[in-house]
């Protein structure tokens, strides 16, 4: 997902979507329209797309600014709203997006090329695979970590 998809994700998740975005800015609709397909000259500001996803409720900025620089968005979980019933679906979900990704994979490799839409495809599901991952060990530090665990940083290696 690039910025402009975020922000038009952001806007229709919006209730009112373009007229209610544009008014909760303080923007009009047209200087809105304009900022987002960055006509004359103009652009949507981080401030205004943390706004936006802040008013549509979801995550689609930073999503974007993640896969932009070569990672995912993972949401942290709030501490004591998981058991142990949610881990053991995290990994059920994990092994179906593998099995995506391998499906996938035999079937845009059997003509022996990768095209530039099975290129895409075959990176969203591993994203989505890399996404799962990350919220399955947040599941299971919290579920099986004492709450000092949780919140230790990773150790860093020393080169």
């Amino acid at each position: 997902m690039n910025l402009r998809q975020a922000n038009l994700g952001m806007i229709n998740s919006y209730p009112g979507g373009w007229d209610g975005m544009a008014a909760v800015l303080g923007l009009s609709r047209d200087a809105l329209e304009n900022r987002v397909y960055e006509r004359k000259g103009q652009s949507v500001s981080v401030h205004q797309e943390l706004q936006m996803q802040e008013f549509s409720g979801t995550t689609l900025f930073a999503e974007a600014i993640a896969n932009r620089s070569g990672g995912v968005f993972t949401k942290l979980i709030e501490p004591g709203t998981v058991d142990r019933e949610d881990l053991h679906s995290k990994f059920q979900e994990l092994w179906a997006k593998v099995g995506d990704l391998s499906r996938a994979y035999t079937a845009y490799t059997d003509d022996n090329y990768i095209d530039s839409r099975e290129k895409a495809d075959l990176q969203r599901i591993s994203n989505e695979i890399q996404r799962a991952m990350q919220e399955l060990m947040a599941l299971m530090f919290q579920i099986y970590c004492t709450p000092e665990e949780q919140s230790t940083p990773r150790e860093v290696r020393k080169v």
